[in-house]
């Protein structure tokens, strides 16, 4: 019995505590083998917390809610989120805040990854922005027959949506302002494909961190206030798959692993 007392204090039971484990032992016809099992019963307030179901109407474009729709595409659409390379934060005015040396190397470096993927990509789009311009053309260098769209200021950088937990990260008014706008661009660059499209699609978008971090909170159907949780790195990949019956999986978050670790940079 004391090998057993002993086994029991290795495991830290104690009596008292709110978990209990539970050894069953149960020996064989020879007595040689013995068969262990545990159970972990929990205090019921412990349980984890279902959110609510998937809404497969998020996009105001689900065939079952909208019966006037056209036909639905069975192709998929691939939005793949590259953030820009390091860039000089000294800078005060946007034409300032250009890529530093490291964040060329850095979206040199991603724009290799993405043609070693060698993916039919479709697109390139990128905000308005310096720093995000800077990176999409040095991408567009490695994917020369992928076209490169105009800059859609809607993608800029900005303050989504207010954070929980609340900090003070950013002044309310800047989400305020900024907010509808990230808001509409993740309109505009989410839903499921268009009826005419018939293949899947590979659409590069490069911007923002914290634009990058809303759109795939709201993607996913995460809390949108919880965008401030994730971090991603200079010129990294986040990659979101939009099914045609509008489920939304995500392929990688802030993809890293093809730099060197001394091209490694988050701020």
């Amino acid at each position: 019995m004391s090998g057993f007392r002993g086994f029991c204090r290795l495991l830290g039971v104690a009596g008292g505590t709110s978990t209990v484990v539970l050894l069953a032992a149960q020996n064989s016809k020879d007595g040689q083998f013995l068969k262990s099992r545990f159970l972990l019963n929990a205090e019921t307030d412990a349980k984890v917390r279902r959110s609510a179901k998937w809404d497969y109407n998020w996009d105001a474009r689900n065939p079952a809610t909208n019966p006037s729709m056209d036909p639905p595409s069975n192709a998929r659409r691939n939005i793949i989120l590259i953030r820009h390379g390091q860039y000089n934060l000294e800078g005060q005015e946007d034409k300032d805040r250009y890529l530093t040396e490291l964040g060329l190397q850095q979206a040199k470096i991603t724009g290799e990854r993405l043609a070693e993927m060698a993916l039919p990509y479709t697109s390139i789009a990128v905000s308005g922005m310096k720093r995000a311009i800077q990176t999409a053309n040095i991408v567009h260098e490695t994917l020369p027959n992928v076209p490169l769209l105009p800059q859609d200021t809607i993608l800029n950088e900005g303050d989504p949506i207010e954070t929980e937990p609340r900090g003070s990260w950013y002044p309310d008014y800047e989400y305020y302002v900024d907010g509808a706008r990230i808001e509409a661009a993740f309109r505009k660059y989410f839903h499921r494909a268009e009826s005419a499209q018939t293949e899947d699609s590979y659409e590069i978008v490069v911007c923002h961190a914290n634009v990058i971090r809303y759109f795939l909170c709201r993607a996913l159907q995460l809390p949108p206030e919880a965008w401030l949780r994730f971090s991603l790195r200079h010129a990294s990949i986040t990659w979101l798959v939009i099914r045609p019956d509008g489920e939304v999986n995500c392929r990688g978050i802030g993809e890293s692993g093809h730099f060197p670790v001394d091209k490694l940079s988050v701020t």
